[in-house]
């Protein structure tokens, strides 16, 4: 019998096509707003980070698409849609 995957290892199996722009950015001027830092503890993926100048910054990087730093932080602070057909996270659970 083969052994249970575990959530690390399942998401290190999901395929990410990278689309012309990135779906999600951070609205102008409001890099340092203290709201976007809940994006930081909420992405499961990991995406957010604050810089050395207090700036909350966001990777492009394995974006699971789930929505949630959109429901933390407010379409005031962030730019978010899913990425273009045929682009985006392809999940595979093995």
């Amino acid at each position: 019998m083969s052994e249970a995957l575990g959530l690390k290892a399942k998401l290190g199996l999901d395929v990410f096509k990278e689309d012309k722009e990135f779906h999600i950015k951070i609205v102008a001027g409001r890099e340092k707003d203290s709201r976007l830092k809940k994006a930081i503890v909420v992405c499961p993926a990991g995406l957010y980070s604050e810089n050395e100048n207090g700036e909350v910054v966001v990777s492009v990087d394995g974006c699971l698409e789930c929505g949630t730093c959109l429901l933390a932080c407010g379409e005031d602070l962030l730019e978010w849609h899913y990425p273009n057909g045929g682009s985006g996270v392809q999940f595979r659970f093995g």
